[in-house]
């Protein structure tokens, strides 16, 4: 059946795009492999792993076995008062794979309400100390979701979320990092988010931050040693740390977590995105031992958060086949590649006149314009390049699944090279 694409401009809302001139849709009837495949049989290679999260790629015959599986069992049940075998099958691996001292698993719908729970967390744990602190501290230029707590502590200044202003709680801001990943540290880096920290540390509940990246708020890459500084600055002050690892877990960094480029462990981890290898939705926020009892033991006398499809069986049973298939470590080298691939092929587009800069790590290749890009006329370029890429504003970037060839980055940078001279230039 064809897709009917007038009832879609006229009737569906999609994210980002305005009801009165909505940007143009391409209809995708399957996808397999690294590829999309349109309704009238063009392939397109997918840049995006659909917002970062397919690292598998698509049609993964152990994924897909996984969710056969769970289906012939129960698709879904709720989570209070009842437990299953792929909550308890995840939450062991997840405690596996994250530091020790992540030892309570709270499963959640998405990465933004992880976020929301994570903050929750913070807020929770200091009441339960006696303690009112309201406050978090955060960094410009980050991006933790589009729910309302999330937004709070996203830039309200240089995000897509700043006509929320005035709206929105207001938290504190530090400076955004300058030291690049692969730049000499400079020292004097964290002198802003120092100074904030002191000033205001007793009003702080948590710091947030996206460790080592800066995704949806610039596509940063940061010297690890800021993170490093960060978490001895929170020890220091007595203030709990939140990293958000929803964009760079499961790899996409060169690390399992982004967090291992500085040796540290937070306080409160967010995963959400790759955790399924893109089949559904799914998150979870990880917390220590100390965090959770003093949680729980406060007046509440539990944490007051239970979302409906908490814990679904077929996402958490295809999330553990996910993680299965990093187990093999394959995911390393492939990762590796694309980071050396990457910089073959992104830096000549350095030359461009109307690129500003180009960066990347592990699976995270960046153009950064002087210009934004006009997405749907740089997009109609992709497509007929046979590439799947969604930049926005200036940026235009990709995070591939991890079973991209050396080839295939190549098309992408030759996509965004011939988009760029047609559209901005």
């Amino acid at each position: 059946m064809q897709i009917d694409l007038e009832f879609d401009r006229q009737h569906i809302w999609h994210p980002y795009t305005s009801t009165i001139n909505p940007m143009r849709c391409y209809p995708v009837v399957r996808a397999n492999g690294v590829k999309l495949e349109l309704e009238d049989g063009t392939q397109l290679l997918d840049g995006m792993s659909s917002w970062w999260s397919a690292i598998h790629g698509y049609n993964h015959p152990v994924l897909n076995a996984a969710v056969e599986s769970q289906l012939k069992d129960m698709s879904h049940v709720m989570f209070g008062g009842i437990t299953h075998q792929p909550a308890v099958a995840l939450c062991k691996k997840l405690v596996e794979i994250t530091p020790p001292a992540l030892e309570k698993v709270f499963l959640c719908d998405s990465g933004s309400i992880s976020v929301e729970v994570a903050l929750k967390m913070a807020l929770q744990y200091w009441h339960a100390l006696g303690e009112s602190r309201s406050k978090f501290l955060t960094l410009r230029h980050g991006y933790h979701g589009d729910s309302f707590a999330a937004m709070s502590v996203t830039d309200p200044d240089n995000s897509m979320h700043s006509l929320y202003k005035g709206f929105l709680p207001e938290h504190i801001f530090a400076n955004s990092p300058e030291t690049g990943f692969r730049d000499t540290w400079d020292e004097s880096d964290i002198e802003d988010f120092r100074s904030k920290l002191e000033a205001h540390h007793e009003q702080i509940a948590a710091v947030i931050l996206e460790p080592v990246v800066q995704g949806a708020g610039g596509m940063r890459l940061y010297h690890p040693t800021y993170l490093k500084r960060v978490r001895e600055l929170c020890d220091n002050y007595g203030v709990l740390l939140i990293c958000d690892e929803i964009a760079t877990g499961f790899g996409r960094t060169g690390k399992l977590f982004a967090c291992e480029h500085a040796e540290i462990v937070p306080d409160i981890l967010c995963l959400g995105k790759a955790l399924t290898g893109g089949y559904m939705t799914l998150a979870a926020t990880l917390t220590t031992k100390n965090v959770a009892d003093t949680v729980c033991g406060g007046e509440a006398g539990c944490f007051m958060h239970g979302p409906t499809f908490m814990a679904n069986p077929l996402a958490c049973a295809t999330a553990t086949a996910s993680l299965s298939l990093l187990d093999c470590g394959d995911w390393q080298q492939q990762v590796a590649n694309i980071e050396q691939n990457l910089a073959e092929s992104f830096a000549p587009l350095k030359q461009l006149s109307a690129v500003k800069d180009v960066r990347w790590l592990g699976a995270i290749g960046v153009v950064e314009t002087h210009t934004p890009a006009n997405v749907e006329k740089i997009q109609e370029v992709f497509v007929r390049e046979g590439v799947w890429i969604r930049p926005f504003g200036h940026l235009i970037y990709v995070m591939p699944p991890y079973a991209t060839s050396k080839q295939q980055i190549q098309q992408l940078a030759n996509a965004i090279k011939k988009g760029i001279k047609e559209t901005l230039m």
